[in-house]
């Protein structure tokens, strides 16, 4: 099977930046979201990544434009589907969201074509099953921010076929990616570590170990990380962090149990980047910089 366009279900930081590195790997992308504005924001934000891109010498400016005009930004997922050969899900990690979204895809796509999951925690087995092609679901585990990162965390369901797993490396390394197969399991190998990082950062700051900014600081400098567990989660979304904390909260444990600041925080709707407050304040020029700077979607 070749792949030719790939359609990105969800346009949110991930599904963009999923967007950005499928393009500029050579693929037709389609973006697809039900929200009008959402993909407005994302095209200016893929289309500022390309100017960064092409500001920084990473990309050529006819590169850029080839990439770019490959993409194309859409609200009507059927029309997107039925044109699609891969289909990446970039939607929040509500099963119930998922379970929507894949037995649309199943109907609406060609039987042949792959259909992956950007989850961060949830069962590949169990997507497929929402479906009649288990054997060509996958779980695509990107990570934040997309075109920086270079791994792909790759996890099979019980049906995925060996035929689906060898056609995700290919696309994966066609956008410049490197992946690790790991066996389905809560969190998997990344997430886990993450969610234990960044709840127990919270932890300190609610017992006053440091600020916020000497936290972040400590973490960046001291373990080598490219951003702080504060300055990711308000990136990610706290609303999201909590999200995955609560299921491996009832997959795995006590270990996991979201710390009171947190769940703080999301109740009041300080969830980061996306509200404008979340630990830091981004009408705060100086930190949306600082942020900003971190996080720019560059190849």
């Amino acid at each position: 099977m070749t792949v030719n366009t790939i359609m990105v279900v969800g346009s949110g930081t991930m599904g963009s930046g999923i967007a950005y590195v499928a393009a500029v790997g050579g693929y037709n992308v389609i973006v697809n979201d039900i929200n009008k504005e959402a993909l407005d924001r994302a095209e200016d934000k893929i289309n500022s990544s390309f100017e960064t891109g092409i500001k920084r010498g990473k990309i050529s400016t006819e590169d850029a434009e080839k990439a770019k005009s490959s993409i194309q930004y859409i609200t009507d997922l059927k029309s997107g589907a039925a044109r699609a050969d891969f289909v990446i899900e970039a939607v929040p990690e509500i099963i119930s969201i998922k379970k929507e979204t894949f037995e649309k895809l199943d109907q609406y796509t060609n039987p042949e074509a792959i259909l992956a999951t950007n989850t961060s925690t949830m069962s590949p087995t169990e997507i497929g099953s929402f479906t009649k092609r288990p054997d060509k679901v996958i779980a695509m585990h990107f990570f934040n921010p997309v075109p920086k990162m270079k791994l792909i965390e790759v996890i099979k369901g019980l049906e995925t076929s060996k035929e689906t797993t060898t056609i995700v490396k290919e696309v994966a390394e066609k956008m410049g990616k490197e992946t690790v197969f790991v066996n389905e399991y809560p969190g998997f190998v990344t997430s886990r570590i993450s969610a234990l990082v960044g709840n127990e950062a919270f932890n300190m700051l609610m017992e006053g170990v440091g600020t916020a900014e000497e936290i972040d600081k400590a973490i960046e400098l001291g373990l080598n990380y490219p951003m702080g567990p504060f300055k990711l989660g308000d990136l990610v979304g706290l609303d999201v962090r909590l999200r995955n904390l609560q299921y491996l909260h009832e997959t795995l444990g006590e270990t996991y149990r979201p710390s009171p600041l947190l769940v703080k925080y999301v109740k009041a709707g300080r969830l980061g980047v996306k509200t404008g407050k979340g630990v830091y304040d981004y009408e705060d020029t100086e930190i949306e910089k600082k942020v900003d700077r971190t996080h720019q979607l560059t190849t």
